[in-house]
């Protein structure tokens, strides 16, 4: 049996920390981190048989030899201050917040930790197709992101640049740029793009659409490869505790932990 640790404690870490200890997931919860000590406190009450401790800094998680695997559910700006030095203690990881990837500064500890850096499929289906069309090549991608305008009003991005989409009665497109700019522009919500470029490697195109009629999240991507062509789309529903992040990038953390951890 494996031993994890969990780096946040918001609603996907939640998930994920419930998972192990309803069981289905194969492992022993040693440590839950997050920087708002009282969420990891609250999540570890709420266990029924697991008894993590609350780390009080990352190299307590990293010189603890019985943690193997580290989950971030935390910011991309966690992964940047941590990855390194949870790596370099030789944990696998798993990054959710998979945008701090596609920034120069990760590019190195991907190169050179590729086989312990895992990613999940989060909020989107076809990686797997996606993965197998680039060893063929896959020449571009073009994703397209729908959101009510609700989930959108509240982002930096959107209100730097007063946008006002209160009251829309059709599609507004709100962003359009590369996966490197999507990911710092939405840093929170458009980790899908991350995965498509490092599923991909190729370049993928943006276009993130306010949509009064889009009551669920929806992502839809177009992959041109010599193998074919892929179209996928996803509706995802949205969290029941944080709206913001949809359901299904939560389970496929915890798929991905399964596999990790010995469930086939």
């Amino acid at each position: 049996m494996r031993a994890i640790a969990l780096i946040g404690c918001g609603a996907i870490g939640s998930v994920i920390a419930k998972a192990v200890d309803d069981g289905l997931v194969d492992a022993v919860l040693l440590y839950l981190m997050d920087v708002d000590r009282s969420k990891a406190e609250r999540l570890a009450a709420s266990l029924r048989r697991q008894r993590p401790v609350i780390a009080s800094s990352i190299e307590e998680i990293a010189r603890d030899p019985r943690t193997e695997v580290v989950i971030e559910a935390a910011s991309q700006e966690a992964v940047l201050q941590y990855a390194e030095t949870l790596l370099e203690a030789g944990k696998e990881l798993v990054v959710l917040s998979v945008g701090a990837l596609l920034r120069p500064e990760a590019r190195a500890l991907l190169a050179r930790y590729r086989g312990r850096i895992h990613v999940p499929s989060g909020a989107l289906g076809g990686l797997d197709a996606l993965r197998a069309m680039s060893l063929a090549g896959v020449e571009r991608v073009e994703l397209v992101t729908r959101k009510h305008p609700s989930k959108l009003a509240d982002e930096p991005y959107v209100r730097e640049r007063g946008l006002r989409l209160e009251g829309l009665d059709k599609p507004l497109v709100v962003f359009e740029g590369s996966a490197e700019e999507a990911v710092r522009a939405f840093p929170r919500t458009l980790n899908v793009a991350a995965a498509l470029a490092l599923a991909s490697g190729a370049p993928v195109r943006v276009r993130v659409v306010a949509d009064p009629a889009a009551h669920r999240n929806i992502h839809e991507y177009t992959a041109v490869s010599k193998a074919g062509t892929l179209h996928v789309r996803v509706e995802n529903i949205p969290h029941p505790e944080n709206p913001r992040t949809s359901y299904l990038a939560a389970l496929s953390a915890v798929e991905l932990l399964r596999e990790l951890c010995g469930e086939r």
